[in-house]
């Protein structure tokens, strides 16, 4: 892409003049990224002679580039950069105000200005030296010069850029000192705001200023990554906003929808804050209306994929706060997950995850009764019978949809009252108690894969205490989600539904799983024992143990 910009400026020049093309070949020979930054700037003017003097500056700049990659580059030579920097964008903004309709005036402060932001690239590899650029006032002029006028030469071409390596987050971790004064340095100039500000005026069907877009949002990716916390304040910067408007533009999918879902579901992690913003912003009616294309229709490419995985996960975030389920509810959220799991596309694995993540806990009340009210059961019964094979095919494990769908009917359980528990109950009766059945089969499956993690732990157990090892907090804590990655979370559920159905009073219901219990040897000891373990971290009722 870069040759073929520079062979298009090149054959423009030579057919004016032949001496200069040939200086425009020799730099397209060498791929000179630098050199190209300015070449493109001519490709841009409406003349062909300033093309031409863009391209004999390029050159000058190419060759002044080379000298300074010979230079050691140490402390010293970095300041006196950063400073040659403060001068020129001094002087360029002081002819801007001088002669503000008079480009000719100032065009080669710009080009200067340029040059220097080019050279100060090689601080990024250097990122113990980045407190310079704080010191001497350079990170505030860099986000000065993203409001720059000139957005052709500067804001999304250099500046960004620039930007980006230095906030790259392999370069950030090589020294955190160095990395955490400039971050703290970018977020006191309110960094978020200025780049979501620019964003708001380049045209994405410019190719150019598209791929602006899509480096600021990787400026945000990369602070975001270094330190979540920012993330509060960057989506009350007008970041969130943006997003959302992004991801409801109606134009085709391309790089940067996808790059604005996932930085949208890293924003939502474990952050309440941005939930509850994202919910007043109506975020939840944009995230239904964008799934909804995948209810009858798969995405076309991998990437579309990648994006429907991220908006399905930040509806899963957002679900976390009491409040969106709400706004889920009224949205008909729930209608639209009932729809998708029927309509068997590739949707259906994250609906799953979506009706879980909405009916779990006393919060999820209100949509455990809608769920039923729509005929949800229907629905999520047969998947409990079998795990379909489209989703197979589809890269699920069997484990991740039987949790989803055994936590479904466990929240069902616990929140559901008079009518739509009546009616819950009675699937579990019908075609002569087969889903008892079904629940025996899974429990029984979950059991044996538990104890066997667990006979596999109690082994290494022992071989550490015989070499004198301590098992201290941290090495109990693996040892309980290799137990939970084994199975022990979707054991527990079924063993829940064991209980709940057993106490509700139905005796061939209770009759079934005593029967089964007993011709497979299974124990009511062993059923309470993993009722008591999920009791001491989890909301199950202790009386039900009774």
């Amino acid at each position: 892409e870069m040759v073929g910009d520079l062979a298009g400026c090149y054959g423009e020049c030579r057919a004016v003049d032949r001496g200069r093309g040939s200086q425009v070949e020799s730099m397209a020979s060498r791929g000179d990224s630098v050199s190209y930054r300015l070449l493109s700037c001519a490709v841009k003017c409406a003349d062909l002679v300033p093309k031409i003097l863009f391209c004999c500056l390029g050159y000058t700049f190419h060759k002044r580039a080379l000298c300074f990659q010979g230079e050691p580059v140490d402390e010293s030579s970095v300041k006196k950069m950063i400073l040659t920097f403060e001068k020129r964008s001094y002087k360029n903004q002081e002819l801007r105000i001088k002669f503000p309709d008079t480009p000719g005036r100032f065009m080669e402060t710009e080009l200067d200005l340029n040059d220097i932001i080019q050279e100060m690239h090689v601080i990024a590899t250097m990122p113990d030296l980045y407190h310079l650029l704080v010191e001497l006032n350079a990170v505030h002029s860099l986000l000065g010069l993203l409001s720059h006028e000139n957005t052709d030469i500067l804001s999304f071409k250099d500046v960004v850029d620039l930007l980006q390596e230095l906030t790259d987050i392999d370069t950030l971790q090589e020294s955190e000192e160095g990395a955490e004064v400039l971050i703290d340095s970018l977020l006191e100039g309110q960094v978020v705001a200025l780049l979501v500000q620019n964003m708001e005026r380049l045209d994405e069907q410019v190719k150019e200023e598209a791929d602006g877009v899509y480096n600021t949002l990787a400026i945000i990716e990369n602070m975001a990554e270094f330190r979540p916390g920012l993330c509060t304040e960057a989506a009350q910067q007008g970041l969130m906003q943006w997003l959302l408007k992004r991801i409801k533009a109606k134009i085709p999918f391309d790089a940067n929808k996808l790059y604005c879902s996932e930085i949208l579901a890293i924003l939502l992690q474990n952050n309440d804050s941005t939930r509850e913003l994202l919910g007043e912003l109506d975020g939840i009616d944009v995230l239904l209306q964008q799934l909804s294309v995948f209810k009858r229709h798969n995405p076309a490419t991998a990437e579309e994929q990648e994006m429907m995985e991220n908006l399905f996960d930040a509806l899963c975030s957002c679900l976390m706060l009491a409040a969106n389920r709400d706004r889920f509810l009224r949205g008909e959220g729930l209608q639209l997950m009932n729809l998708m799991l029927r309509e068997k596309k590739m949707s259906r694995t994250s609906a799953l995850k979506v009706l879980d993540h909405g009916m779990i806990g006393p919060e999820g009340s209100d949509d455990c009764h809608k769920f039923v009210d729509i005929l949800g059961l229907r629905t999520i019964f047969p998947l409990f019978m079998k795990t379909p094979k489209k989703m197979r095919k589809a890269g699920t494990v069997d484990k991740e949809h039987e949790e989803h769908v055994c936590s479904i009917i466990a929240s069902c359980l616990r929140n559901l009252k008079a009518q739509q528990r009546t009616r819950l109950l009675s699937k579990f009766t019908e075609n002569d108690c087969e889903k008892v059945d079904r629940l025996m089969e899974l429990h029984f499956k979950y059991l044996e894969a538990v104890q066997l993690a667990d006979k596999r732990i109690e082994g290494e157990k022992h071989d550490m205490v015989k070499r004198g090892e301590i098992l201290d907090d941290v090495m109990e804590d693996e040892f309980y989600l290799r137990r939970l990655d084994a199975g022990l979370f979707v054991l527990q559920l079924l063993c829940y539904i064991m209980v709940e159905i057993s106490n509700s009073g139905i005796s061939q219901l209770q009759q079934r799983v005593h029967q089964i219990l007993n011709l497979r040897g299974g124990s009511v000891k062993v059923v309470r024992h993993i009722m008591r373990e999920n009791v001491n971290g989890s909301e199950l009722d202790p009386d039900l143990l009774e």
